[in-house]
């Protein structure tokens, strides 16, 4: 493909509350067994994009953990391959990324040693899947500067908290507007966008010299008037794991078998991280419906409608419903969990009870290593 790829993975999201506070968004675990960013990077790789890239910042450790090798994407590649970039000091600027326009500008030396005519530029905590060829393909035909892409939501989405756009009868954009008070129309832009690297560049450097450090609003905001801007629709599955709310209703997607055969038996795949685990182990007593259990697993109580990350052990007499057990949990005997996302590492004590009520309760527990 003519182009590299830009994944913005460096932003804080306070909305997903506890959460967050020991991991970027983007190194969110998902469906089990992979990480929200691998979404982003498998479509990179599968459009045959060879030089990708991450801009991080925020809590990076883990994601850097994540990436540290790129072969799981099929970027260890002797022509281009994976970069991790994150702030550095250096003669001419002290700062932290500002913004999305200025973590491009901050590396704006990876743009101009490139070739590739165009950039692919994307978040890294959307879940979906996309042949960003089709976009290039649409982009080049449309004679545009920037092509966004954009999705219709149903009624049902608040769409206030993403950024609305609307079309003319030509998909060119006529209107952008970032977290409307009011939306005026239910399309939004899914934070991908295709344009000419050299325009990137000259757009950037303007961007730089007026101190403006924002992609959405000092870019495609300001510029909707006089570049041709125009909107792709995206008619597959997407989703912004934004809140803790989103988050927790996108694992819940991938318990429905078309979801699931969706993104995992269906070509292109999604790739990530492999770690050397043994398969799931359910002992006698133990019982398991409608729920994703993750390799290094042990389960001895009962499951339902659950997602169970990797190396979790269930203990005896235990009810997990309707609930989010990330990685490396130790649950003690008799335990009940209900409308829960219970965070990574945790040891819960035996005879514990938690269930979420109004809305989705995340447990945080640092115990020792109780067995009861």
């Amino acid at each position: 493909m003519r182009a590299i790829g830009i994944i913005l993975a460096g932003g804080n999201n306070y909305r997903m509350r506890e959460l967050s506070k020991k991991r970027a968004v983007c190194a969110m675990p998902i469906a089990g067994s992979y990480r929200s960013i691998d979404f982003a990077l498998s479509n990179m790789t599968n459009s045959h994009i060879q030089k990708a890239a991450v801009f991080t910042q925020y809590n990076a450790r883990s994601l850097n953990e994540h990436l540290n090798s790129s072969k799981w994407w099929d970027f260890g590649r002797k022509q281009g391959g994976l970069y991790v970039f994150t702030p550095a000091v250096t003669a001419e600027n002290s700062f932290w990324y500002r913004g999305t326009a200025d973590a491009i500008a901050q590396n704006l030396s990876f743009l101009k040693s490139s070739h590739e005519p165009y950039v692919v530029i994307t978040s890294g905590d959307c879940v979906y899947k996309l042949d960003y060829n089709k976009v290039l393909e649409y982009h080049i035909a449309k004679k545009a500067d920037i092509t966004v892409v954009c999705k219709s939501m149903p009624p049902e989405v608040n769409v206030e908290r993403f950024g609305t756009v609307r079309m003319n009868e030509e998909s060119r954009i006529e209107e952008f507007e970032e977290k409307p008070v009011v939306a005026r129309t239910n399309t939004i832009s899914c934070g991908i966008y295709v344009v000419r690297r050299r325009q990137l560049i000259e757009m950037i450097e303007k961007c730089l010299q007026e101190d403006r450090y924002d992609f959405v609003k000092d870019i495609l905001i300001r510029y909707k008037n006089m570049k041709r801007i125009y909107g792709y629709k995206l008619k597959e599955y997407w989703r912004n794991i934004a809140t803790v709310e989103d988050y927790f209703s996108t694992n819940m997607d991938f318990l429905k078998p078309e979801i699931r055969d969706y993104f995992f038996k269906q070509y292109p795949d999604v790739y990530s991280r492999v770690d050397d685990l043994p398969p799931a182990k359910y002992n006698v007593g133990s019982q398991v419906r409608n729920s994703l259990i993750s390799s290094g697993c042990i389960v001895n109580g009962t499951v339902e409608n659950s997602v169970i990350f990797k190396k979790a052990y269930i203990g005896n007499n235990c009810y997990i419903k309707n609930s989010i057990i990330l990685n490396d949990v130790y649950i003690g005997d008799n335990t009940h969990i209900e409308n829960c996302i219970v965070e990574s590492r945790d040891t819960i004590r035996a005879n514990s009870y938690y269930a979420g009520t109004d809305d989705i309760k995340i447990v945080l527990e640092r115990n020792n290593r109780y067995v009861m």
